[in-house]
């Protein structure tokens, strides 16, 4: 991804996506649920995870995910704007989106399994 222009973009190719107001600012959410935000920290969106694909994202790309002391808690984590790891990051809104969306969105969707 190279802005939150372009992130917002992809997620609105997902059915049923809106941008709505989350935290204070628009952002993609289907089902009334965000799933990224333009985040806290320059040069980085804010990404919804599991929190055992979080430490599995941390270790293996830590060029692209990362996260302050804010999202230590939280099933979010950074992603930097710019790096290699595009089709990586279009999985992971997917999954966030998959983890959102009704089983009917899904299936319509061509997602039955989370992808």
């Amino acid at each position: 991804m190279k802005d939150w222009d372009d992130a917002c973009a992809f997620a609105r190719t997902l059915p049923d996506v809106e941008m709505a107001s989350w935290w204070g600012t628009l952002c993609p959410k289907i089902n009334g649920k965000g799933f990224l935000s333009p985040g806290r920290e320059k040069n980085s969106f804010a990404l919804m995870v599991t929190h055992p694909e979080k430490e599995m994202l941390f270790e293996t790309d830590p060029e692209t995910f990362w996260q302050t002391d804010h999202y230590a808690n939280y099933p979010m984590l950074l992603v930097r704007y710019g790096t290699v790891s595009r089709e990586r990051i279009e999985l992971y809104i997917q999954r966030a989106w998959w983890d959102r969306a009704k089983k009917p969105q899904r299936v319509a969707a061509g997602m039955a399994e989370r992808p």
